[in-house]
């Protein structure tokens, strides 16, 4: 009998039930179940001011009926580009209210990426903060949908009135205000419509495996690809997530949300699952360690999610020596691979404030929302990933095939459960690669990352298999990067590749060919980090750029960029 099929992991369950039961829900749904067990907790804080099941419903509500007055109906999309704030929350619940499909894109986004998101995803409108508003305005004219409306959201707006004026007159002083009779909605006024409509919202919730919202990933291929996700993949992980935590219920808890809501981890852990739970979410809409280290102070969140840089980050911050987090129910990392290494040093800081708990890793893909695995709370094997959810089944094939590898073996890992994505956006042909049917009649997910299970059912992360870094827990694909430095009239050709970085796990480094007569020169690095910038994320951009007269080639004649990544890796292990 094969590991899959015996599922072994199940004996480490401990107290967590192996099978769960899913609400026909939507998202909507299951947030007003948690309402209903107590509105009077609070759904969310943020920057101190909390807000209660019960009034987070009132947003929601209204929300959906000025999407409605809008012209949104069931099945249309719409974009939200937004930080971890208010209005993004109740857009997404509020959007889901009525049958829309949340588009959940990177605020830090260039120009040119959100153009290209809006138009793949076909949206209706854009939901951002005002200060996007010089990056966005321009592009809104040449879109494909012509009627595609702007809506801009305050900050100043979600704050306390005396803490609004603070921020009007400091941090929002630092954007260019739109102008007045720019071609917009203010989020204010949207609102105001949505409460002086009497529109009556839907009977009918919408059935649990519609489309819910569409994150985006790079498939197998490095392409950019919009992955559907559906209620049932958002509830079954916010449920699979409570339970493998070991805390049940988890009501009137606190998470500090700091991953985004545009990613997997941040939306469907940092938010839904808290939200599910009814917990509170701190909400944190920028990562500064000093913020986030004051409100650990602070505030005492149970919970605290994050990738492996923001705890490196947290160990190397100052200030925190007589800080008690006893408080501390889960520490949980994500996003990207945890070394041995520094989980032995989160450990140790855990103990010595105090913590009764490690730090548990977890493995999964945006195609399965996020997390699909994790360390059970009292047995972590070192590197390992951890073990399935419940009704999570794991399985390690041969790179290709469907054919299962034996205990210990190596091989592309492959997930099957209620979490795995109704498919990429209009692209069957991508889905057909990544969702394939085996023999057991499961439909199971190809991730494209090697790794191996042993015999109790740990499974080990060795490497992706598809060619991608992960440079602070964000994803980046070369092929995309080097095909922005290419188009620069400068440069013949060009390869990008992950670099080891003690902060960063990886940093991007691109290796740059010139034109025939062109000068390798400093102005030259500048002028194609410049061409980057208005065309590609901050967190995308190159840290550095190595001239060449030629790049290495394969047998085949491919750019050799294994080559490459050896070289310049070997360097900083030489250092």
């Amino acid at each position: 009998m094969s590991l899959s099929a015996s599922a072994p992991w199940l004996k480490y369950y401990g107290e967590v039930p192996h099978h769960l039961t899913y609400p026909q829900k939507t998202i909507y749904q299951m947030v007003r179940d948690a309402a209903i067990r107590d509105a009077r907790l609070p759904a969310y804080e943020f920057m101190g001011k909390k807000t209660t099941f019960a009034q987070f419903m009132e947003k929601i509500d209204q929300t959906a009926k000025a999407f409605l007055a809008m012209g949104i109906r069931k099945g249309d999309r719409v974009t939200i580009c937004m930080p971890n704030c208010p209005q993004a929350l109740h857009a997404f619940y509020g959007l889901n209210r009525i049958g829309a499909v949340s588009n959940m894109i990177h605020p830090l986004s260039a120009a040119g990426e959100i153009k290209f998101y809006l138009n793949f995803s076909h949206s209706k409108c854009i939901l951002t903060l005002d200060q996007f508003y010089a990056k966005i305005a321009p592009i809104m004219p040449e879109l494909d949908n012509k009627d595609c409306k702007l809506l801009l959201a305050k900050i100043e707006d979600e704050l306390y009135p005396h803490l609004a004026l603070g921020y009007a007159l400091t941090a929002a002083r630092k954007y260019p205000k739109p102008p007045k009779n720019g071609n917009y909605i203010w989020w204010t006024e949207f609102q105001r419509v949505g409460k002086k409509r009497d529109l009556p919202l839907p009977k009918n919730y919408g059935r649990a495996e519609d489309g819910a919202s569409i994150l985006y990933s790079g498939g197998t291929t490095g392409t950019t690809k919009g992955i559907l996700l559906s209620n049932m993949n958002f509830n079954a992980l916010g449920l699979q997530t409570i339970a493998a935590s070991g805390f049940s219920p988890i009501d009137g808890m606190k998470m500090l949300s700091v991953m985004p809501v545009f990613h997997g981890f941040g939306l469907g852990i940092g938010i839904h699952t808290a939200l599910v739970g009814g917990a509170c979410c701190i909400l944190v809409p920028n990562f500064n360690i000093r913020t986030y280290a004051d409100l650990l102070r602070k505030k005492h969140p149970n919970f605290i999610p994050g990738v492996p840089t923001l705890f490196e980050a947290l160990l190397r911050t100052t200030g925190l020596e007589k800080l008690d987090m006893s408080f501390l129910m889960g520490v949980f990392s994500g996003g990207d691979s945890l070394s041995v290494e520094l989980k032995h040093k989160v450990d140790a800081f855990l103990r010595a404030h105090n913590a009764k708990v490690q730090i548990r890793e977890g493995y999964g893909t945006t195609e399965c929302v996020t997390a699909s695995c994790l360390t059970p709370v009292d047995t972590a094997r070192d590197g390992s990933i951890g073990i399935p959810f419940p009704d999570t089944f794991y399985k390690i094939v041969r790179p290709g095939t469907a054919e299962e590898v034996a205990p210990g073996e190596e091989g592309e890992i492959c997930l099957s459960g209620p979490t795995v994505m109704l498919g990429y956006l209009d692209n069957p042909k991508e889905t057909a690669l990544v969702l394939q049917r085996h023999n057991d009649g499961r439909i199971w997910l190809h991730t494209g990352d090697l790794g191996k299970m042993d015999e109790d059912g740990f499974v080990y992360f060795s490497q992706r298999i598809k060619r991608m870094i992960i440079t602070s827990g964000y994803n980046v694909y070369p092929s995309q990067l080097e095909n922005i430095i290419d188009a620069n009239e400068k440069v013949l050709m060009s390869c990008v590749i992950g670099v080891k970085d003690p902060y960063r796990v990886q940093k991007v480094k691109a290796y740059v060919v010139p034109m025939p007569g062109v000068e390798p020169t400093e102005e030259l690095k500048k002028e194609i980090l410049e061409y980057c910038s208005g065309r590609i994320a901050k967190y995308a951009m190159p840290r550095e750029i190595e001239f060449r007269k030629e790049l290495p080639k394969t047998l085949v004649g491919k750019v050799a960029y294994r080559v490459l990544e050896e070289e310049a890796n070997a360097k900083v292990g030489a250092k």
